[in-house]
């Protein structure tokens, strides 16, 4: 006999975690279904997290809600975790409404070991649930990769911005940052 696999959905990862079944400081994702454990977060990583959030705040002001390693639910079955998501600006902060892929304007991603990962598993889940923008910050090679408009599992414009260059994504016209300044002094 086969045994059959479970398939969690983004309700019973909730109640999971509301009944303390993850530890404080663990960090998981739902993917098609299954829990995936996120790897720890290094120092650099850690760095342009912050980065983002100290500009994007800066530059949206109350024009966008930037949320920080927060699940994003796409569907059912997958709920990832960005590194940060811009948010539509709603009053009540969406609260007790969970924010649904309409709601959002932005994903940005750091990618100091998870490249193929962002790019492979992630990144067609957002352009299916119709995310109009992301951004992936590899640190490997210092570039920004951008996708814009979602096309079924993918994105039919895609950037790569190195260092020198500067962006400003389609929800905030008027805001450009620097690549320079959202990933960070070049590794000795």
């Amino acid at each position: 006999m086969e045994s059959a696999r479970k398939l969690f959905t983004a309700d019973d990862v909730i109640k999971m975690a509301e009944a303390g079944l993850f530890g404080e400081q663990e960090r998981i994702e739902l993917i098609d279904g299954e829990i995936i454990e996120m790897t720890p977060a290094g120092d650099r990583h850690v760095m342009c997290v912050n980065r983002a959030t100290a500009f994007f705040t800066e530059s949206f002001g109350r024009n966008g809600i930037v949320s920080i390693q927060n699940a994003v639910h796409l569907n059912i079955y997958n709920m990832p975790q960005p590194d940060v998501v811009v948010f539509k600006p709603r009053a009540d902060f969406y609260f007790p409404d969970r924010p649904s892929p309409k709601d959002v304007l932005l994903i940005v991603e750091v990618s100091d070991s998870t490249l193929r990962r962002d790019r492979r598993i992630k990144l067609p889940r957002f352009a299916a649930a119709g995310i109009p923008e992301v951004w992936i910050e590899d640190l490997k090679h210092d570039l920004i990769l951008v996708f814009r408009d979602p096309d079924g599992r993918e994105y039919l414009t895609q950037l790569i911005l190195r260092r020198g260059d500067s962006i400003s994504p389609l929800a905030f016209a008027n805001s450009t940052f620097l690549v320079d300044d959202l990933i960070g002094v070049e590794p000795a």
